[in-house]
């Protein structure tokens, strides 16, 4: 069965609405806009959470809903319901027609449909017990305690969830996406006398339970979760100041996200709030740095068959060889500024209205060993790990903080150090990248991104790199 046979039973079926009478309604309202959709969801969640060697909690949530949207040239009229019904849709309708009263657009050609699916077909809430759940986290927890006696603490969770969605467009053009979503996490916090210390790790994507619950999948997290809480046991003060910093593979990815990721969104570049606007086609990083935003990896967290407004994902290059060549799109700000979208339309729920976001970001390989890389670098700090961080979009300053980092002597990882944050400006920062790894990965599939009050999952990832002059706010007296 396609997901549009699938979908049809939750939103028409089930819900008792006549889909030729909703596509009436839908056509009625967006007559004379220049875009819009339908946007019915269908979800369910759950969480279980284990904490000091019991269940402390456990959830299960099921939504639905729709979102009606009009757009006339910059303006926007957004109507939502939780209520799935013809007269509510009937409303909604009534609502936003109001944002293109007098105006007489032309309608955007519907997305090119595609009959990719990047998803594992299955229901996760269904796939495994809720017996079987609880015993998983009682077994992380024993696993461990057992590893360690200055294990202190150990919390655990994992959480899955089941979106089916149906975009409606004017002359019945109809897409369908059906996406699950799992993630696992393992916090443990070690002490050693009066010093504690935490290290967490998780992983997840747009599977099943299945191959998480693996004893080598979960065992795995518990190792890196532990290896970090003892490493940091161990840690020193930071010593501040300009510094040379290798940012490690993978999950630092997240500072190119948020420091540089932003920036590229199209939204901002639209409304030259971002660093980057109007820099197309110039150079804005140092040679060799290729950034891309890829919706299509199959299973990954971030990926996406279709965005929320219903195009495809694509595989979008920002940055090539340090020279800005794209930006994220949805559709509407893709039409202001003459540009294709790009498949990065996205939103929380039914009750939000899309925006550009993106999926899945990352820096591509260069062609230095991440050993050749270290070695480089006489005095400098090693980030392995990040926690937090704040950024400004207009200025593209940021504030991270390194969750695992070492002092980097004589071209050698040296001791740990605890509370290093990385202060600098993204497109900056940029310019003073050195030396790219051959070692890229992808980050464990964690990621949630924040914009405009919505949280959507996302993916980074990057190789090692080598920063010059940036800037370490340390603990050091």
């Amino acid at each position: 069965m396609t997901d549009l046979a699938k979908t049809d039973q939750l939103f028409f079926e089930k819900a008792g609405m006549d889909r030729d009478r909703i596509n009436g309604i839908v056509d009625g309202a967006l007559k004379g806009a220049d875009d819009g959709e339908l946007f019915l969801e269908y979800r369910q969640s759950e969480s279980l959470s284990y904490d000091d060697g019991r269940l402390r909690s456990a959830s299960f949530d099921t939504t639905q809903g729709f979102g009606l949207r009009a757009i006339a040239d910059e303006a926007v009229g957004y109507s939502h319901a939780s209520e799935l019904s013809e007269a509510a849709i009937k409303r909604a309708a009534e609502t936003v027609t109001a944002v293109h009263a007098g105006y007489s657009g032309n309608a955007a050609e519907a997305p090119q449909g595609t009959n990719a699916s990047l998803y594992t077909d299955t229901n996760p809430l269904g796939e495994v017990s809720f017996e079987k759940k609880v015993s998983l986290l009682a077994e992380i927890d024993a696993y461990a305690r057992a590893k360690d006696p200055r294990v202190a603490q150990v919390s655990a969770s994992i959480s899955g969830e089941w979106q089916a969605v149906q975009i409606l467009r004017a002359g019945g053009e109809r897409v369908a996406d059906i996406r699950p979503l799992v993630r696992v996490n393992v916090s443990i916090v070690a002490a050693d006398g009066d010093r504690m210390e935490t290290g967490s790790s998780g992983t997840g994507g747009r599977t099943g339970y299945a191959a998480y619950i693996e004893p080598d999948q979960w065992q795995a997290q518990v190792d890196e979760a532990l290896r970090q809480a003892l490493i940091n046991l161990d840690s020193v003060a930071t010593p501040a100041g300009e510094m040379q910093v290798v940012l490690g593979a993978g999950w630092p990815g997240i500072l190119l996200h948020e420091a540089i990721g932003h920036g590229l969104e199209g939204d901002f570049n639209r409304k030259k709030t971002s660093a980057f606007s109007g820099l197309m086609g110039q150079r804005v990083a140092s040679e060799g740095v290729t950034v891309v935003d890829d919706g299509t990896i199959t299973d990954r967290r971030g990926s996406l068959s279709i965005d929320d407004e219903g195009t495809p994902t694509s595989r979008t290059v920002l940055i090539e060889d340090g020279i800005l060549v794209g930006y994220m799109q949805d559709r509407q700000n893709a039409r202001l500024m003459g540009m294709a979208p790009t498949g990065n339309g996205r939103r929380e729920s039914f009750a939000h209205a899309p925006m550009p976001r993106m999926t899945n970001t990352y820096m591509m390989d260069g062609n230095h060993s991440p050993e050749e890389i270290l070695s480089s670098v006489q005095n400098g700090l090693y980030a392995v790990n990040f926690g937090g961080g704040q950024v400004d979009i207009t200025s593209g300053k940021f504030v991270f903080t390194a969750s695992e980092a070492y002092l980097i002597e004589n071209g050698k990882i040296g001791a740990p150090v605890k509370g290093a944050t990385l202060i600098g400006n993204g497109p900056d920062a940029l310019t003073h990248v050195k030396m790219i790894g051959n070692d890229m990965k992808l980050d464990p599939g964690i990621g949630t991104c924040g914009k405009d009050g919505q949280g959507v999952p996302v993916g980074v990832g990057q190789p090692t790199m080598l920063l010059d002059n940036l800037t370490v706010g340390g603990t050091a007296a």
